[in-house]
């Protein structure tokens, strides 16, 4: 799978970390924005909305965010239509992300979870897959509200 991922100058070593292990799985890996030790603070809203922006053309399939509770980031690249973008700071809810929501992104927080957390829910995260069913219906709801607020 193409995963596309991102961070603030909150979460550097945990992107790291995460991106490290996401490849270890075999999936490729896709970063967004600009993290280096000459940029100093970098705004979330602009990278989660690069990383949902690739999500939503398709030049990745997934988005994982980071910054420092997930919280902004996840209101961030939800603002991209089409995309369901929620934070998971454990393995049920990173499960339910995709199984009950069939959300694109997951953002983490790296001041809230640690890294060997942060690898449990992504790994369940990407193992998941939406199974549409009964579930179909109400993310289809949330698509078609999307719609109308758009006018489309």
């Amino acid at each position: 799978m193409r995963i596309g991922i991102g961070c603030d100058h909150n979460a550097v070593e945990l992107k790291n970390e995460i991106k490290t292990f996401i490849k270890s799985l075999g999936h490729d890996v896709t970063e967004y924005g600009e993290i280096g030790a000459s940029c100093g603070e970098v705004d979330y809203p602009g990278v989660a909305f690069e990383v949902g922006e690739a999500v939503q053309t398709g030049e990745v399939e997934r988005g994982i965010l980071l910054c420092g509770t997930g919280l902004g980031m996840a209101i961030a690249a939800g603002k991209v239509p089409g995309i369901r973008a929620v934070t998971c700071h454990d393995t049920y809810s990173a499960e339910r992300a995709q199984k009950s929501n069939n959300a694109q992104i997951i953002t983490l927080g790296a001041k809230v979870i640690g890294v060997e957390l942060a690898k449990q829910v992504v790994e369940k995260y990407l193992e998941s897959s939406f199974p549409g069913g009964n579930s179909a219906r109400k993310v289809q709801q949330i698509i078609d509200k999307e719609k109308e607020y758009l006018g489309q």
